[in-house]
């Protein structure tokens, strides 16, 4: 029988909320995105390296990479920070990546809105009853 958490996933869910505590208010650089988010922590088996997964909420795709090179910059310090507030023997490198999957979301939630809208617009058009808010036929 398995364990139902392993100790990777137990670290990288530590991690990740420590980390999402550490960028609000340890990190001071002017330079950085205010609305930064936590969205995943990757711990690698032998837990040498974690890959943090990011979004920046309201922020254009043009300075996502220079946010990124800004964590990245000061991932040894936030490494430092971390090993104070968890109790390893082995602190993780630290890589920060952006998570596209918030801003995909968003984008396919916009795009079935849209077809929806159209949708309703056609059956108006042609004379149909409008469809009800649960998707059904009247």
């Amino acid at each position: 029988m398995a364990k139902e958490f392993s100790r990777v996933d137990r670290l990288s869910q530590h991690i990740k909320r420590e980390m999402a505590v550490i960028l609000q208010r340890e990190i001071k650089d002017p330079r950085l995105h205010s609305m930064i988010t936590v969205s995943d922590v990757e711990v690698s088996r032998d837990l040498s390296h974690a890959k943090v997964f990011v979004t920046f909420l309201g922020m254009d795709d043009s300075k996502v990479e220079d946010n990124l090179k800004i964590l990245n910059d000061a991932a040894g310090f936030v490494r430092s920070l971390i090993g104070k507030r968890i109790q390893t023997r082995i602190v993780p490198n630290i890589r920060f990546a952006f998570d596209q999957s918030l801003n995909e979301g968003i984008r396919m939630a916009s795009l079935v809105a849209t077809v929806r809208q159209e949708d309703e617009r056609k059956r108006k058009d042609a004379g149909l009853d409008p469809i009800d808010s649960d998707g059904a036929d009247d």
